[in-house]
């Protein structure tokens, strides 16, 4: 992938699906022109997952400066308010931040702000992951209000609880909140917003191709190592391939099975991305993958 020409004193903001080397991007850019190179990947924050969520390794984190990767504990709770706290500061830093990852709302958040919805009590958060366990997410999502149904994806069911968490601990909508949302931390107009876009063929085989590289790296033993403190209600439960892994340590399918979930979850996941961009981003600058 070629480098972009960049302004070496603005922010760079790099959004791409899974698998499309926009970290591998954003490394280069750092290290021709300087920055750190900031995670916008929901997952990668969490600890026990560096294999699985395809988060940097050393060698990376030797060659450029590298922030918000593994910092939250594998149990701990965090949430797109958690990561905009956290990066405030690196945007007033001395290295010019390079933020990448695949979690659009994060990007959503950063450019166009982020309404200050208060915490969803434990008993609500409870009561909605019984009910997607249950249920699946098409009862909740038939609660929602209208406007907040036509702005989320309803196809995602982390979405669909949340902003249904919201609506009953709060009694109004996500998409109420979000009219009333503030001034962005960084506004699209002040940075460089670069989105990786990627063919879904070539996408889909590179996608199989590195959970197989995550395989023959450690990404089954990782697993095995957070077995015991597994609990699919975690945050960092939702990683790409995790919950796949963990049935088959309790026997529950063979590896062959568990590779091929994780694989089709993967390329699902980027479907769902690619979605995200194209509705939300624009405005952004295209780069094609590869």
């Amino acid at each position: 992938m070629e480098l972009p020409k960049l302004d070496p004193a603005r922010p760079v903001l790099i959004a791409g699906p899974t698998a499309s080397g926009k970290s591998a991007l954003a490394l280069a850019v750092a290290e021709a022109r300087g920055g750190v190179v900031v995670n916008a990947d929901a997952l990668q924050v969490f600890d026990g997952w560096r294999v699985l969520t395809a988060r940097p390794g050393p060698e990376d984190e030797a060659r450029a400066p590298h922030a918000l990767y593994g910092h939250v504990p594998f149990t701990g709770a965090y949430s797109v308010g958690h990561w905009l706290r956290d990066v405030a500061p690196l945007l007033a830093g001395a290295d010019r931040p390079i933020i990448v990852g695949g979690t659009g709302l994060y990007f959503t958040a950063l450019t166009a702000g982020l309404a200050e919805i208060p915490p969803t009590p434990d008993a609500i958060r409870a009561e909605a992951d019984a009910r997607l366990a249950e249920e699946g997410p098409s009862g909740m999502l038939a609660e929602l209000d209208p406007p907040t149904r036509a702005r989320i994806d309803t196809k995602n069911p982390v979405r669909i609880q949340r902003a249904w968490e919201v609506l009953r601990a709060t009694g109004r909508g996500l998409a109420a909140w979000q009219d009333d949302t503030g001034p962005p931390l960084l506004p699209l107009a002040r940075a460089q917003a670069l989105v990786v876009e990627a063919d879904r063929d070539w996408l889909g085989a590179r996608i199989d191709a590195r959970f197989d590289a995550m395989l023959a790296a450690g990404a089954l033993e990782e697993a095995r190592a957070n077995l015991p403190r597994w609990d699919p209600h975690l945050l960092s439960a939702r990683a790409i391939g995790a919950p796949e892994l963990i049935a088959h340590l309790r026997g529950e399918m063979t590896l062959a099975e568990a590779r091929s979930a994780a694989q089709r979850a993967s390329r699902q996941y980027a479907k769902r991305q690619r979605s995200w961009f194209r509705a939300r981003m624009s405005g952004w600058q295209r780069i094609a993958a590869g």
